[in-house]
């Protein structure tokens, strides 16, 4: 009888056991204290996306692009000056003398292209006051640009003999640069001219030499 119940106590507590051992996580399990298992696969971190770094923009214009590699303008008008009188040379020639009217001819003698604006501020010798300005002059936007070499006229008629004026054998000129640049005044013998007070007036500065003459 006792014998019985030992082995029955025995086999209780072999059975309790191993219930015990059941319920306990296993060493190294995701339950357990000691983090992932060996066995089995865990998902790796994901790691942070670092955003990647804008693209910086070339300094250098499309190949289609007439601007320089150092970032110049494209704009072929870019940082073109107006012409001032040390950028031209100067000559006057007799065109009408009935009507004391001379042709005005600049010559851009500079290494670069310059603007040509308004009308040529004329003065007549030892005579007060400038030329009057006849006809519009273009914008400065649409003003006549000067490569070096190249030429502008503007025609000066000082008018006809009506006992009013005087005669005077020079002029001198400086050119529009709506600034206040000082200017060296650019002079030209013009042997005989006439200047009428009501008569005198000047062109804007064109292109060709027959409408400076005409207007």
């Amino acid at each position: 009888m006792r014998t019985n119940v030992r082995r029955a106590a025995v086999a209780l507590a072999a059975v309790s056991a191993l219930a015990l051992t059941a319920c306990e996580p296993a060493a190294g399990s995701d339950d357990g204290a000691g983090g992932a298992g060996k066995g089995k696969p865990t998902a790796s971190p994901t790691k942070p996306v670092t955003p990647s770094k804008p693209a910086t923009p070339s300094k250098s214009p499309d190949k289609g692009s007439s601007g320089g590699g150092d970032g110049s303008s494209p704009d072929p008008d870019y940082a073109v000056f107006p012409c001032s009188t040390y950028d031209v040379k100067f000559t006057a020639s007799l065109a009408e003398p009935t009507t004391s009217s001379y042709l005005l001819k600049i010559t851009n003698k500079s290494g670069k292209p310059c603007k040509v604006l308004g009308h040529p501020i004329v003065t007549f010798g030892d005579l007060d006051g400038a030329a009057t300005e006849r006809g519009k002059a273009p914008g400065i936007e649409e003003a006549l640009r000067l490569k070096p070499g190249e030429s502008a006229y503007a025609g000066l008629m000082g008018g006809a003999n009506d006992g009013k004026g005087k005669t005077v054998n020079s002029i001198a000129m400086t050119m529009n640069t709506e600034s206040d640049l000082e200017q060296k005044p650019l002079k030209a013998s013009t042997p005989g001219l006439y200047v009428s007070p009501d008569k005198n007036s000047v062109t804007a500065w064109m292109s060709n030499a027959e409408d400076a003459l005409s207007l």
